[in-house]
């Protein structure tokens, strides 16, 4: 029995392939031809530190914004003010349809609400357009399955936005760690707290926000019908199934590593607990939440390892964390140095009449993760931005392609399950869904 909300999402699929496919359009271009960029949603990151990062890089690379859409009436005069004022004119859309209808565009960069990821990359390769997407890539596997799909079928180059594939640091890790000079990894811990009472709110603007002015219906794409939500809107990040808050926002970012580092695609299963414990302004995200995931090859039954991660809105001590051990030592990527620190030592050793295992000190290239709500221009995402860019050149693979969004997506998936059913999340490899206390998860 079909459910209203996949007659929806088949619905607006086969709108957007109906209206889209028949004018896709790819125009080829030559090695010094100008490569033209749309912009899909004017939002705070891409303001913050999509927009400097590519503008950092347009001129050298031989790249240019030439139109916006976005579905609100006020953000498309903000983006028409700003960029008059650097001389540059572009043509504004009220929607997607629009954007893609004319022949100035051969690519997009797409910052929108995070739930909407997925199926609007999915609409953008389709109308023949390359496309950098912001993390998280789906907030549901119906949506992630989709998008790869698109992706995969269409051939168009596509980067997701974790950036830390990009940084110099985390590259020389995972080289290292793939080098097996540290050994096995045995245990991970991860962690992103702040004290930020205003993060993820936007109470600035969302007074501003009328419903006359914007496309309310167009914007729930898929999701579950409601009335109009300014907040829904413009604090999406504290509202399911708009986003998963946490999971989606951070843990998108450091799960990603593991994925990379190891070669696995996604944990064998997750527990999870959080709550609103301090932040009661009508979310139904969490702003603390802890989880545990396995991980684990399964050609290799000896490689099981944990994955610690914890994350709260409400005391900023210890930051962002991302420690890796092995039975020899420690590799720190908030201090960038792998140390022996906690490793097997000679006295521990020779109880067992084994040899000490401890790791050479080592220290890894220089780059520090930004905190701050905007970290516009920051070298991590402009070094990603260059990456995307120079792929869309060369059609060469990203650093962070649909594979890697698709499977940090199944980790947040599974998440974002065990918090919100308090059962243990699995994953269904033949039906590729998630699975929580045996059921497939649904929001």
């Amino acid at each position: 029995m079909t459910t209203r909300r996949e007659f929806v999402q088949k619905t607006a699929l086969g709108a957007a392939g109906l209206t889209l496919g028949a004018k896709s359009y790819s125009r080829i271009p030559g090695a010094n031809d100008r490569i033209r960029v749309g912009i899909v949603g004017y939002s705070d990151r891409f303001r913050g530190g999509l927009l400097p990062s590519f503008l950092s890089l347009a001129k050298e690379l031989n790249f240019e914004f030439t139109a916006l859409s976005d579905l609100w009436s006020l953000r498309r005069q903000d983006a028409d003010t700003y960029f008059k004022g650097k001389g540059i004119n572009l043509r504004l859309a009220r929607n997607n349809d629009e954007l893609y209808s004319g022949k100035d565009t051969d690519a997009v960069i797409l910052s929108t609400a995070d739930f909407q990821h997925a199926l609007l990359c999915a609409e953008a390769v389709r109308a023949g357009r390359d496309v950098y997407c912001e993390k998280p890539f789906a907030e549901t596997m119906a949506d992630a399955r989709e998008a790869r799909k698109a992706v995969e079928e269409t051939g168009k180059i596509v980067q997701i936005g974790s950036q830390r594939r990009s940084a110099p640091n985390y590259i020389a890790a995972n080289e290292y760690i793939k080098s097996g000079k540290f050994g096995k990894i045995v245990m991970v811990e991860m962690s992103w707290n702040v004290n930020q009472p205003a993060r993820w709110r936007r109470t600035n603007v969302v007074p501003l926000l009328k419903e006359a002015d914007t496309d309310w219906k167009r914007y729930q794409l898929n999701r579950p019908a409601a009335d109009f939500d300014p907040r829904k809107y413009l604090e999406f990040r504290l509202f399911w199934p708009y986003s998963s808050g946490i999971p989606g926002q951070w843990m998108a970012h450091q799960i990603d590593t593991v994925h990379w580092f190891t070669g696995l695609a996604h944990p064998k299963s997750i527990a999870a607990n959080g709550g609103i414990y301090q932040w009661k302004d009508g979310r139904s995200n969490y702003d603390t939440m802890t989880a545990v995931m396995e991980y684990i090859d399964p050609a290799d039954p000896d490689s099981a390892f944990q994955v610690v991660y914890s994350s709260r809105f409400t005391n900023s001590a210890g930051g962002i964390k991302e420690l890796y051990y092995s039975n020899g030592g420690m590799l720190n990527l908030d201090t960038n140095k792998i140390t022996s620190e906690g490793g097997l030592n000679e006295k521990e050793a020779k109880a067992m009449n084994m040899k000490a295992n401890l790791l050479e000190p080592f220290n890894l290239p220089e780059m520090k993760i930004e905190t701050s709500a905007d970290t516009g221009g920051d070298p991590m995402t402009t070094a990603h931005m260059r990456n995307w860019m120079e792929c869309v050149r060369d059609r060469k693979k990203p650093h962070a392609d649909v594979v890697a969004g698709y499977n940090h997506s199944i980790a947040n998936i599974m998440c974002t399950a065990a918090l919100r059913t308090g059962e243990k999340a699995s994953f269904d490899e033949a039906k590729q869904e998630v699975l929580a206390g045996g059921k497939v998860f649904q929001y």
